[in-house]
């Protein structure tokens, strides 16, 4: 295969979304690049967030004001690269008497408006919530909100389509290929893997380990000593069916010091969470616990008038937050900036290893990685990704109506739900998607949840799905609104998909 003997200038370990980020920023400014991710992309941490983009409102507490600077510049970026998959939304704080005074909460939300050079965000303003339909699934004994903004984004999708677009520039992108050993020879990295076809050799001029919370077993597997510890915090969501009729999101202050949101998800849920623990267990092995479940419920039922119990989750998922270890106390004050650990011995090659960050700041974070490197690769060219759209975001951001009446005008005889739900996840490459689709029978086979074989064929070819739960928890959360034979009718199709290649 020509990839065993073909030198790369960057390979990268990881397909999150720093890993896929990375490799998006590298491809596009010229460099030869690879990247293996030993399962599916976005199968960790990058699919298993908040699904936010945000400055990150009580990190001003913990005085982190160059990364809320950071993340409050990225909100409008991102949103005007990805506005299918990303766009605003305002969260209501109430205030809780005995909790972070009214004042508190004035001052935070004046620098969060002013910080990070929002222009088309709307700013805060102040409700009454016996007055404001924000109030009505509340306790009536909240009288007073803050609303504010910040953005939403579909992280795995995210995630896969800086990926794609990776791809489209050049880069190798290689999910399922385990790094099983690496080695520096002759000032570059030789590197094996394992993967469908076994195992092989690449080797790469640099190497990046943006494994997340594995990122201290990749080290151990190069034998190389980490310069920056990681600390592993778990956190947890629950979905529920949706608890209020609005648009808006809720932002609640617990009395343990912690702050829970209540967001409107997929169109009939709502999104609980998260929590912040410890956790020293398998990255694979994480799941939301009892107590975690119970704790979520317990902080909505602080601030709803009617009670949440654990018997009306409909789901819950976890993830595990690769942090830098900065020696904070508790876990949810552990920072959540980005170290970038490089290890460059003269006269061999480099290793960077990416610590901490979220999913707001992977950009950011894609370019900081290239500027540590660039003494050791070819020259760059010119920072692109934060005026190029990701594939299917090549519209205005405030532009997405537009997109939708136009998909309705070039495709009239199909369902407009499954439309809107398309348009949201592949912007304009929607388009290519239904190509030549007349009728709703050219679409083929459905698995339910509006879920089409068109679809699926496009996801398998274009976005690297393998698997029911690829489509299903990934490029999208169809799952929710499938059942288990209707997942197992796609896995068998896609099997045999697969292995008709």
């Amino acid at each position: 295969m020509e990839e065993t003997t073909r030198v790369f200038d960057l390979a990268i370990i990881g397909g999150g979304i720093n890993g896929a980020g990375i490799a998006r920023d590298a491809a596009g400014r010229g460099l030869s690049v690879v990247l293996f991710e030993k399962a599916d992309l976005a199968f960790s941490t990058s699919s298993a967030s908040t699904k936010l983009i945000h400055g990150g409102l009580r990190y001003l507490e913990h005085y982190a004001f160059r990364l809320v600077r950071e993340a409050l510049a990225e909100r409008e970026v991102l949103w005007g690269i990805a506005p299918h998959i990303i766009w605003p939304l305002r969260f209501v704080l109430p205030h809780h008497r005995g909790l972070r005074p009214a004042w508190m909460l004035r001052l935070g939300l004046f620098l969060y408006d002013h910080m990070g050079g929002r222009r088309l965000l709307p700013p805060t303003r102040t409700l009454d919530l016996r007055h404001d339909p924000a109030g009505l699934p509340l306790r009536h004994d909240l009288g007073t909100a803050f609303e504010y903004s910040d953005c939403w984004v579909e992280d795995a999708r995210l995630v896969v389509l800086n990926a794609r677009d990776a791809a489209d520039r050049g880069a190798a992108i290689r999910p399922r290929t385990r790094v099983v050993g690496a080695h520096r020879v002759d000032g570059l990295w030789e590197i094996a893997v394992e993967g469908a076809a076994g195992r092989e050799s690449v080797r790469a001029r640099a190497l990046v380990d943006a494994a997340g919370p594995w990122a201290g077993q990749v080290l151990d597997v190069l034998q190389v000593k980490a310069s920056a510890r990681l600390r592993l915090v778990k956190g947890s969501h629950i979905v529920v069916h949706r608890l209020f009729a609005h648009d808006r999101c809720y932002l609640f202050q617990n009395s343990d010091g912690r702050i829970v949101f209540a967001i409107p998800y997929e169109g009939d849920f709502t999104l609980i969470g998260t929590t912040d623990l410890d956790y020293d267990g398998r990255p694979e092995d994480v799941a939301a616990s009892p107590e975690e479940v119970a704790y979520l419920c317990a902080a909505a039922s602080e601030y709803f008038a009617a009670s949440l119990a654990p018997e009306q989750v409909v789901w819950a998922y976890s993830g595990v937050r690769a942090l830098y270890d900065d020696g904070a106390g508790k876990a949810q004050e552990a920072t959540r900036d980005y170290v970038l650990a490089l290890d460059a011995p003269e006269g061999e090659a480099p290793l960077l290893s990416v610590f901490g960050g979220k999913i707001t700041t992977y950009r950011r974070l894609a370019e900081a990685a290239l500027a540590r490197l660039a003494p050791h690769l070819p020259v760059l060219g010119p920072a692109f990704t934060g005026r190029v759209p990701l594939p299917g975001g090549d519209f205005p951001r405030q532009g997405f109506e537009h997109l939708l009446k136009s998909l309705r005008r070039t495709f009239p005889a199909l369902d407009p739900a499954l439309l809107k739900r398309l348009a949201r996840a592949y912007g304009t490459s929607s388009f290519r998607l239904l190509e030549g689709v007349m009728h709703e029978d050219d679409l083929g086979d459905w698995f339910g949840a509006h879920l089409c074989r068109r679809e699926v064929d496009w996801l398998m070819d274009q976005e690297w799905a393998m698997t029911a739960e690829d489509v299903l928890w990934r490029r999208s959360k169809l799952g929710l609104r499938t059942c288990h034979e209707e997942a197992r009718a796609l896995d068998a199709y896609m099997a045999a998909r697969r292995g008709g290649r």
